[in-house]
């Protein structure tokens, strides 16, 4: 019995002293930018995004404001219908995460670079790219 107990506390001692560890590490991409670029939806996206955002779409690159980031986003899901969306990889630390993804349109495939800062405890896209997909890639 006692060398149960000495086990018991052993057991629990490490959980104590390690489970915050775990608890630090970062969350991944909020399915909700996911879902939203995976349906075409610039105004859900844009909820996402930073008060100023760096926003590269093909060759047009520039600083907006969330609300012109949102209409320039809008044309381009009306120019490419999106049919589908896979994040392919993703990293980062606690507070700043990015996150590359493969996304398949009526006019073509893209690759989309997210870059996702923590802001008072709200995950919110600093930098958004989305590029022609070179042939070669695939």
């Amino acid at each position: 019995m006692k060398a149960f107990r000495r086990i018991f506390y052993i057991v629990l001692w490490q959980l104590v002293l390690f489970l915050p560890v775990f608890a630090v590490q970062t969350d991944g991409i909020p399915e909700e930018i996911i879902l939203s670029v995976r349906a075409g939806n610039a105004a859900e996206l844009a909820k996402y995004f930073y008060s100023n955002i760096e926003l590269v779409i093909l060759e047009k690159e520039d600083v907006y404001s969330k609300t012109q980031a949102e209409q320039i986003l809008r044309k381009f899901f009306t120019d490419h219908r999106p049919t589908s969306f896979k994040i392919i990889f993703e990293g980062g630390k606690e507070t700043s995460r990015y996150a590359i993804g493969s996304l398949t349109t009526s006019n073509g495939n893209f690759r989309v670079y997210f870059l996702i800062k923590d802001q008072d405890g709200s995950p919110l896209i600093h930098q958004l790219r989305i590029e022609q997909e070179d042939e070669d890639t695939l």
